[in-house]
């Protein structure tokens, strides 16, 4: 992109984010994941001892990012889109045990008791970070939503949409790939 604006003059500007998390987000990625498992009380697979670091942002303040970049933001410059917000991954995973056992009714700890360490993949890095300070000085974006009160609307999207996550961890949309373009 950056040699075609330099080159052509093709007119962009580029983004880069930190982790996304929210709605509808596909359960492989690891809050969905752990709200999944955390439902039907299966083990919380934590990479290492938890300790790798993320910063997290709402895909709402992501989404208001963009749409703020593709009006105001300067041709060919990059802007990094942050939340502000690095967590260990040991510490969300408590976080997310807390919301969810008090939102499902469940005694403090019971979904503590699922995390289950797990070898570290090879080559992992132990922190991302991303510094978005000039989003901020150039254009004025901020995260809107805390941490917290995201983390928390996701939990309750996820909890009033589980026919969705049960179909979509089910497998169902293999067949429909299937049948929509055949084999692969």
């Amino acid at each position: 992109m950056r040699a075609y604006y330099h080159t052509y003059g093709l007119p962009v500007v580029l983004s880069n984010c930190s982790n996304n998390y929210g709605p509808n987000q596909f359960p492989e990625k690891l809050i969905p994941l752990f709200i999944n498992n955390i439902l039907h009380k299966k083990p919380l697979p934590v990479y290492g001892k938890g300790e790798n670091v993320r910063d997290w942002l709402y895909v709402v303040d992501h989404a208001q990012a963009i749409e703020l970049i593709l009006r105001r933001g300067k041709l060919g410059e990059t802007y990094n889109i942050g939340g502000h917000n690095e967590w260990k991954n040991i510490d969300l995973i408590r976080l997310l045990c807390r919301i969810m056992d008090k939102k499902l009714g469940r005694s403090p700890g019971t979904s503590e008791n699922l995390i289950a360490f797990v070898k570290d993949r090879a080559g992992h890095d132990l922190r991302y970070a991303i510094d978005s300070g000039k989003v901020q000085r150039e254009l004025g974006w901020e995260p809107s939503v805390t941490f917290e009160e995201g983390l928390d609307k996701t939990v309750d999207w996820y909890l009033m949409n589980e026919e969705w996550l049960r179909q979509v961890t089910s497998g169902d949309y293999l067949q429909y790939y299937e049948e929509q373009y055949g084999k692969r």
